[in-house]
């Protein structure tokens, strides 16, 4: 992999995250790791601007609910779909120029944020087994005897939740105004479809910001 060039490499994680997502099963744990993203980026939301987070709830068809209190609503309606989009990124990113060292503390990184949202807002069987899986799932590329690198794991999760942020939001256009794009319509006047594509848009544009970005002076090796 690491022969190959950094737009190269995108495109075989792009092609990888499309296949697996119509693998029945396979695809799950990443349905629920960008299920996860976006409920978490709604109550760190509701964290950073004073309000609290009373419980997630993850479901097995890759739905999921965050309720929180306080803190300023809109930024936490928008903060889903907007910050799902975010972690990918950024996931990726640093993976990308991660060595094997620093990859496996960032696996214990991501594996020590579903812990605390498991000990801390999960208070359903559901949403404890579907973490319960992450935690597996997550755990599995520490081991060597793998076929593929810790590096690769992580880059493959955060495109596969780029990906699908950028198609989530379209599901919104269903007609049944539910769901963030509706809450905020509702806060803002603004019609659902704005927020739509404005969620769309800024998937897009980190996609793209992965195209373009320099590679990395340390490059992943795990």
């Amino acid at each position: 992999m690491n022969n190959l060039s950094p737009r190269l490499q995108l495109l075989v994680f792009i092609a990888a995250a499309f296949v697996i997502n119509y693998i029945p099963l396979l695809n799950l744990p990443f349905l629920w790791s960008q299920t996860f993203f976006h409920e978490i980026s709604h109550g760190f939301a509701a964290l950073a601007t004073g309000g609290s987070i009373h419980n997630i709830v993850l479901r097995f068809d890759g739905s999921g609910q965050c309720t929180t209190s306080g803190g300023w609503s809109l930024l936490v309606s928008f903060a889903g779909y907007a910050g799902s989009a975010g972690w990918g990124y950024l996931i990726y990113r640093i993976a990308a120029g991660l060595n094997a060292a620093s990859s496996k503390i960032m696996v214990f990184a991501m594996i020590s944020l579903l812990v605390g949202t498991l000990i801390l807002w999960a208070r359903d069987v559901v949403t404890l087994v579907i973490l319960i899986v992450l935690l597996a799932m997550y755990s599995l590329p520490l081991y060597r005897r793998l076929w593929f690198s810790v590096a690769s794991f992580i880059r493959l999760v955060g495109i596969f939740v780029m990906i699908e942020s950028i198609r989530s939001p379209l599901y919104l256009l269903d007609g049944r105004n539910i769901g963030d794009g509706a809450a905020l319509a509702q806060k803002t006047g603004l019609p659902e479809i704005i927020w739509i594509a404005l969620w769309f848009l800024l998937a897009l544009f980190l996609l793209f910001q992965l195209w373009r970005s320099r590679p990395s002076a340390s490059s992943a090796t795990a």
